[in-house]
């Protein structure tokens, strides 16, 4: 059986982001940006299967593996059926990743016992309440307050700026300078990493993305930004977030600055996952999520 996947370009967009607003969940990867600017180091293709969109993933192993088809659900139990016999065609066992609770339950509704999933603690993402992030409100949060008014202290001057056409390049010099900093050239994932936020800056308009800088003066050098999106009608996520760690209260100035200016209107900020890295753990864990978006690997129990 063929099933044509082929490679994300710039002029897909259009078509994939018809069939991902047709997705109503909260996880970070399966947004446009997201999936074009990683598909480069994770080869990712998609095809278009029974009016569904499917993404299609290999694992080390070379084997494939597909996310669960985004579309109307009478359509996604034909895509599949589709897929399953395209699994058995390709000598593979069947392999779905980022499966979200609501989509194995609809898999076990369809095929009681059939799928079992595992779920990734290391890939949840960590959803906050948009408010709080702006506040910091309460005494959990104290800390974070604390380390704000230090850097407005510290930085009389400050201004926060969008990111815009004007400023962009700005940003660019200082994510090259913290590239060097940070050593990223001896380090694959965060060379990675500096790889796709440099693109995500050069591609901000085309990709229709959201930023915001932070300088320690009017006309200074950048010291941190931070770039996002709107995810569905009540979540905003964050991509991205660069600051010089050396300036004390520059992470959380421009996490804070950033949501206010522009995320106020949606009451949830996805901030992504922490890929098992102890220290993003405890630094997101230390923001109080509201809740986790957990994914799943689902695989047929008979195997």
């Amino acid at each position: 059986m063929e099933i044509l996947f082929r490679k994300i370009e710039l002029e897909d967009q259009k078509l994939l982001t018809s069939y991902l607003k047709q997705k109503p969940y909260r996880s970070c990867d399966l947004v446009f940006a997201n999936i074009y600017l990683w598909s480069r180091k994770y080869r990712t293709e998609f095809a278009i299967v029974e009016d569904t969109l499917i993404f299609c993933g290999f694992r080390e192993n070379g084997a494939p593996s597909i996310t669960f088809p985004i579309g109307e659900v009478g359509q996604i139990k034909k895509a599949l059926e589709v897929m399953s016999a395209w699994f058995v065609s390709q000598g593979a066992k069947f392999y779905m990743h980022l499966v979200q609770e609501k989509e194995f339950e609809l898999l076990e509704q369809w095929y009681p016992g059939r799928f079992q999933a595992v779920y990734n603690r290391d890939a949840a993402d960590y959803v906050y309440e948009t408010e709080k992030l702006i506040t910091l409100a309460g005494k959990k949060l104290h800390g974070k307050r604390n380390h704000i008014n230090r850097f407005k202290e510290n930085n009389p001057d400050w201004v926060y700026e969008p990111i815009t056409s004007e400023n962009v390049e700005d940003c660019f010099q200082m994510a090259l300078k913290w590239r060097e900093e940070m050593q990223c050239e001896y380090d694959v994932e965060k060379r990675d990493e500096i790889c796709v936020t440099l693109n995500a800056l050069r591609l901000m308009e085309e990709l229709n993305l959201l930023g915001g800088l932070l300088r320690t003066e009017p006309g200074g050098e950048v010291i941190a930004f931070t770039i996002g999106e709107p995810l569905n009608p009540d979540t905003f996520v964050v991509h991205i977030e660069k600051a010089f760690a050396e300036i004390q209260g520059a992470y959380p100035m421009i996490n804070q600055q950033f949501v206010e200016h522009a995320a106020a209107g949606f009451q949830y900020v996805n901030r992504e996952e922490d890929t098992g890295a102890e220290g993003l753990r405890k630094a997101k864990l230390s923001y109080r999520p509201a809740f986790l978006v957990e994914k799943a690997i689902v695989t047929e129990t008979s195997e």
